[in-house]
């Protein structure tokens, strides 16, 4: 059996759900929030390397690596906010990020 487009977008359908639901369905863990959109990206970088790969095209690889240079640089600045919340208020509740306002 070999590997098509079909399972790669499967693959990455599935990987997208997965992320959507995770970011509804837990609204209190900002932690669980991040893992989320990671996964949703992730989901986004499968389908541009097949797509890539399918179509004897490069462009898709670079994109997914900028993708994966704006995630990266997503779960930095994302955990460094969390680290100086939670050294403010000793808790990351979702509910008290609206403290945070300018």
């Amino acid at each position: 059996m070999e590997v098509t487009l079909q399972h790669y977008l499967a693959v990455g359908a599935i990987l997208f759900t997965i992320g959507v639901f995770g970011i509804f369905v837990n609204r209190k863990n900002v932690i669980i929030i991040l893992m989320s959109i990671e996964m949703i990206l992730l989901a986004v970088n499968i389908n541009f390397v097949a797509f890539s790969a399918y179509l004897n095209d490069v462009s898709g690889q670079v994109m997914a690596m900028f993708v994966l240079t704006v995630a990266a640089a997503e779960a930095a600045v994302g955990l460094a906010i969390l680290v100086t919340f939670f050294r403010n208020r000793g808790d990351i509740a979702v509910d008290d990020a609206s403290v945070m306002k300018g």
